[in-house]
């Protein structure tokens, strides 16, 4: 997991900026605005937070997808082993990522509210409680996560979780069927385990075809949860849906498209070569221990 955030998350700033942002134009455009307005350290704003809670984050959704999938083997074949079926995987897919935006959503909600918060305030007549357009609101991940219990309540912490359900259900079967799929196929016959090159290149592949099925709801959710630094403009997902639409048509659900494309390669290929090559080190260090 934190492989998976140092190697994707400047990306992932560009992308947020350009989903939920206002004058970054396209991908080149938005990454030149951001590095001469803020410097490099601008593409890594937000990454504390992510960084300390992915870990668990992480455990979670690989956690729930294995052992689904060890149950729904067990109770097919009566052997926990077994081989998983494509309805298997789907399933196992399913609930990962329902319980994922149990955990994530907070963490999403920091992150962009953190990458957003010097965003160039547009809108007129408007009076801001405690900051300048364009200045900080938040002083560090503690800090907004207080802040926005303080205003909020539990209710704030998990703004957008219903748009992050409409895109982790699909994306992770987007995420998990496509890399077992590639993983399986690029493996040589008789192979037990893919060696880490296959484990590299199909978890890059999957996290691009998952990012590209699941563009449009993450734009919905950035927009939602990057929403109320200043004021809130959505009072729900569906209306974040009709007030994009309305104001900038189809187009705005494909924003940051090429971004999350091209950044879900590494990341997801960083989350699970480092996923494969934990747990081999941990069953050898198992092994070894008790023969």
């Amino acid at each position: 997991g934190i492989a998976s955030v140092v190697a994707g998350h400047p990306l992932d700033t560009v992308k947020t900026r350009l989903q939920a942002g206002q004058g970054y134009g396209n991908t080149l455009k938005c990454v030149l605005t951001v590095y001469r307005n803020e410097s490099l350290t601008g593409f890594f704003k937000g990454m504390s937070f992510p960084l300390a809670s992915v870990g668990i984050y992480s455990s979670v959704v690989f956690g729930v997808f294995s052992n689904t999938q060890r149950l729904l083997s067990q109770l097919r074949h009566g052997d926990p082993a077994a081989a998983p079926s494509l309805a298997d995987m789907t399933l196992a897919s399913l609930v990962a990522g329902v319980i994922s935006v149990g955990i994530g959503t907070p963490v999403e909600l920091v992150k962009i509210r953190l990458q957003m918060q010097t965003q160039p305030y547009t809108k007129e007549n408007v009076k801001l409680n405690s900051t300048a357009p364009g200045s900080p609101m938040y002083r560090g991940p503690i800090h907004c996560l207080r802040t926005i219990l303080q205003k909020e309540g539990i209710p704030g912490v998990y703004r957008g979780n219903v748009a992050m359900l409409l895109r982790d259900v699909p994306g992770y079967c987007a995420y998990f069927i496509p890399y077992a799929m590639f993983c399986d196929w690029i493996t040589p016959h008789g192979s037990l385990s893919p060696n880490p090159f296959s484990v590299w290149v199909a978890g890059g592949v999957a996290g691009a075809v998952s990012w590209a099925v699941c563009t449009p709801m993450d734009v919905v959710k950035s927009r939602i949860q990057a929403d109320g630094v200043y004021l809130n403009q959505y009072k729900g997902t569906l209306d974040c849906m009709l007030q994009s639409y309305q104001n900038e048509g189809l187009k705005v659900f494909f924003r940051g498209l090429l971004v999350n494309t091209i950044r879900g390669f590494p990341s997801s290929a960083a989350m699970f070569l480092g996923y494969e090559l934990s747990l081999k080190a941990m069953k050898r260090c198992q092994t070894e221990t008790n023969p």
